[in-house]
């Protein structure tokens, strides 16, 4: 059991050398300090050649335009991209991404893993500070991952933390988990913003945290958050870097980040184009070329998001309790055709796997042999078996949420359902109004039923079980074999079992249309900046970095 946790800690840190793995006590690893190398966004300018004139200066306010708002900047009680990618910038995480993805020391500067894998102890680095001044230590660690836990008022990720039996502060430096079985995907979780550090003095607010109060370790403090509007944070002037990958040691160059909602795409861009904001999310993908050719605007391409667009399906009630209906849905749409009429060529790809392209365990040809080809007459064939046909088309709900060209898509999948048989009503709302939403359909055990095309974004396997063992993050499909199937994904340690173990967990969800695979974004994300604006980029699994930014004046 050691060499085989050994080997798998190795694979997500390669820094680790061949003494330390042969260490017959523990795994220490130590931290390195780390200069941001840009490999996850686009190639950056100069400020003077981009713009002929000017230096780019400290201070300022950078505007940044979104597509929607967050739902919380609690970390344990959402999972959206527009939440977490602003407590990314609040809280800090015991262990950071490099720019190559691998875990890397950060708020904690080094940690050791027990050779059985059932403990881990993280050394803190010393003179860190909450936003409220109250020093950060072990303390906050504890109830950062107790509070994520507990039973009472669980994290929606709580299975992320895995199999924790105790927390132990062993000294204000020094915290240590316990695990009631080997956990093979802790120490990469612990680099995620959904592991984010609180600082314990969050439990005064009440309710109001995630809402008017957030406060954290990381590079931006809350200032206010009028939702539906903007979000606003103000440069942490404490702040220190440790793992991040960014060059600037201390507190942002800027004095202010606001974050915007602006739902269309057009209008977004405008911002843009006037300086009326200076960063965006998603210009219109028409549009792009038109980006590109301007000389006072540039293009980021986020790389290596880990993010899965895939159908899933009400399963309380009628009709898709039975598999049959899965499958119907899965052979009538053709999602080749469905990506080139929405994306066109470059921006998107078919995504055959539960996992994302990247992910370890992801193997489209595997995928390929279980994946529901397009097949119009087989899902006539099923629906008719079902009682349905000309006379009874089937009725449902197909939710989706806002962004990008989502919406496109489900309006193609509308269309290819319809020549089947299945009538499907379209819904778009915002991500946190679906999220909510489909944990309501799921427990409903009556009326119309729904399924929706959701996306996550995951940097390892683990992500099928928070998504489908029981009771999964929305209260969706669940089955003991497939509980069985996903526990093994976690307890496993050797890379190669582990595989195999991913693999069987991906056939079952497949072959029951549990969990139907659609496209992986890629290069989908895309940001836009004015020209003055100088030193963003984007972290790996799609986390924008504001730490050196400047603007030129």
């Amino acid at each position: 059991m050691t060499w085989l946790f050994f080997k798998t800690l190795k694979s997500l840190n390669p820094r680790i050398t061949k003494p330390v793995q042969r260490s017959l006590g523990v795994v220490v690893v130590t931290a390195v300090m780390l200069a941001a190398c840009g490999g996850n966004s686009s190639q950056q300018t100069t400020a003077d050649s981009a713009t002929g004139a000017g230096t780019a200066q400290e201070g300022g306010t950078l505007v940044w335009a979104r597509y929607g708002d967050a739902d919380s900047l609690d970390p344990h009680r959402t999972t959206t991209t527009l939440s977490w990618q602003i407590f990314d910038q609040l809280y800090d995480t015991l262990l950071a991404f490099d720019d190559q993805g691998n875990v890397v020391p950060n708020l904690a500067q080094s940690y050791e893993i027990a050779p059985d894998g059932q403990s881990i102890t993280f050394t803190l680095n010393e003179g860190i500070t909450c936003h409220d001044g109250t020093p950060f230590d072990a303390t906050d660690v504890k109830y950062t991952a107790e509070r994520a836990i507990d039973d009472a008022n669980p994290s929606v990720t709580k299975g992320a933390w895995g199999p924790i039996s105790q927390v132990e502060v062993v000294d204000p430096q020094t915290v240590r988990f316990q695990f009631e079985t080997p956990f093979g995907a802790f120490a990469s979780f612990m680099a995620d913003p959904f592991a984010s550090m609180l600082c314990d003095s969050n439990e005064a607010a009440g309710n109001q945290f995630g809402v008017s109060s957030a406060i954290g370790t990381g590079p931006w403090k809350l200032v206010s958050w009028t939702k539906g509007d903007e979000i606003v944070l103000e440069k942490n002037p404490d702040y220190q870097k440790f793992g991040r990958p960014v060059e600037n040691p201390g507190a942002p160059y800027l004095d202010r980040l606001v974050v915007r909602q602006i739902p269309e795409a057009q209008t977004r861009l405008a911002g843009l184009q006037t300086g009326e904001v200076q960063l965006i999310v998603n210009p219109p993908l028409d549009d792009l070329d038109s980006v590109r050719n301007d000389e006072n605007l540039e293009l980021h391409v986020a790389k290596n998001t880990g993010q899965n667009f895939f159908f899933e399906f009400t399963i309380s009630r009628p009709p898709f309790n039975d598999v049959r209906a899965r499958q119907a849905v899965a052979h009538a749409v053709d999602v080749d055709a469905a990506i080139q009429a929405a994306f066109g060529e470059g921006l998107v790809e078919r995504e055959k796997c539960p996992i994302s392209r990247g992910v370890f365990g992801n193997d489209q040809t595997f995928c390929d042999q279980y994946t529901y080809k397009h097949d119009p007459e087989r899902a006539k064939q099923l629906l008719a078996e079902m009682g349905y046909g000309p006379d009874r088309p089937m009725e449902v709900i197909l939710m989706t949420s806002t962004g990008d060209n989502r919406e496109k898509m489900v309006q193609i999948f509308q269309s290819q359902l319809q020549q089947v048989g299945i009538n499907a009503k379209l819904e778009t709302m915002d991500i946190g109004t679906l999220n909510a939403r489909v944990k309501q359909e799921n427990q409903k055990t009556s009326g119309i039923s729904t399924f929706d095309m959701m996306d996550w974004a995951w940097f390892d396997p683990d992500i099928l079980h928070q998504l489908w063992h029981s009771p999964g993050a929305y209260s969706g499909y669940q089955s003991p074999e497939l509980d069985a199937l996903l526990q093994k994904t976690r307890t496993t340690v050797n890379p190669e079992q582990r595989k195999e173990a991913v693999n069987a967990a991906m056939r079952y969800l497949l072959e029951n249309a549990v969990h139907v695979p659609l496209y992986t974004p890629g290069s989908l994300w895309v940001y836009a900046t004015r020209r003055e604006v100088q030193g963003y980029k984007i972290g790996p699994f799609n986390r924008p970095v504001f730490n050196d930014v400047k603007l030129v004046q």
